[in-house]
């Protein structure tokens, strides 16, 4: 009978369907941008060529603004360098004949995200800049021997989506560091989940 009951729940673990919906990393596609996206938190410098009054380096702020001589403050985060550059240059020409604007990424904000579920050590944790999930996971202390190897899954957050999309991968892909699941970066307030 005892043998009967490891065998049952041996099965049961090898035959787990996930609840829920979600979608398949390899249909959500390569979630990192070609262009980075300034963020609260970024240290950026702000260069206006012949003008080291104007160029100034300084934190967006948590509300994503940025404050610049003879501009005030404009709003930073969301845009990437180059389109900021593009907005600064528009509102410097008021002030300065032909102004040439670069904006540069001098320190991105620590990416923090949440594991939760079935690891060892669950809670948030800060990565590196283009970590992936197994990254997230490993610093979680890896998974523990109740997590189902299909259930793991990324909950991120999309502009214009009241829902957080739910993004699922496999142990197999993401120990082989293979298509999608290999190429798949982290985003600051993304929440990693092992069922």
């Amino acid at each position: 009978m005892k043998r009967f009951a490891v065998v049952v729940s041996l099965l049961a673990c090898a035959c787990y369907t996930p609840r829920g919906t979600f979608m398949p990393v390899d249909e959500f596609g390569s979630s990192h941008p070609t262009d980075y996206v300034i963020s609260p938190g970024d240290v950026i410098s702000v260069k206006v060529f012949q003008q080291d009054a104007v160029s100034t380096r300084g934190k967006v702020r948590v509300d994503g603004m940025f404050s610049l001589p003879l501009v005030n403050e404009l709003p930073a985060a969301g845009r990437t360098p180059t389109q900021l550059a593009v907005e600064i240059s528009a509102k410097l020409k008021a002030f300065i004949n032909n102004p040439v604007v670069t904006v540069a990424l001098e320190e991105p904000r620590p990416l923090t995200v949440s594991v939760l579920g079935e690891v060892t050590r669950p809670g948030v944790t800060t990565l590196e800049s283009g970590a992936g999930v197994m990254e997230a996971i490993a610093a979680a202390g890896g998974i523990t021997d109740f997590a189902h190897l299909e259930g793991l899954f990324v909950l991120r957050r999309l502009a214009g989506k009241p829902q957080p999309i739910r993004i699922r991968f496999t142990w197999e892909a993401l120990s082989r560091g293979e298509g999608a699941a290999g190429r798949f970066q982290l985003q600051p307030g993304d929440v990693v989940v092992v069922e």
